[in-house]
């Protein structure tokens, strides 16, 4: 029996905890002005595959797109629940927060708290 690595082909066969919706809200949330081009290069996936999922979380709720002049802008809602029913109890800021925070880029804003990361922190650090 072979010891398989995280993100190898070991005997799991390939795969990775985040989905390809994950990654793309994760690349707008990051940058609100993102083409599509670059969100489905960053992801690995085709452009076609990007709008659709972009489509995808738009219809969901997860985030809007407002046209400004040639270029979109998205805005991601970190209040929306989490789609699978194990998860349903948390924010959709929750996962974007840990992922954002780690990368030292500001969390999307929280309507209902007046911005900021929507796990009490922000650029700076912990909110006191």
């Amino acid at each position: 029996m072979s010891a398989s690595h995280p993100g190898g082909d070991g005997e799991g066969g390939h795969w990775t905890f985040l989905t390809n919706h994950a990654r793309v809200l994760l690349h707008i949330a990051r940058d609100p002005e993102v083409r599509l081009r670059d969100v489905s290069a960053a992801a690995g996936i085709t452009e076609r595959s990007a709008q659709a999922i972009v489509a995808d979380l738009e219809s969901a709720g997860y985030l809007t797109r407002t046209r400004v002049g040639r270029r979109n802008r998205y805005t991601v809602d970190p209040t929306v629940r989490l789609r699978h029913p194990a998860e349903a109890g948390h924010p959709v800021g929750d996962l974007l927060g840990a992922f954002l925070h780690r990368e030292g880029a500001a969390a999307p804003e929280d309507p209902q708290d007046g911005g900021g990361a929507s796990d009490g922190t922000d650029a700076a650090g912990p909110q006191r």
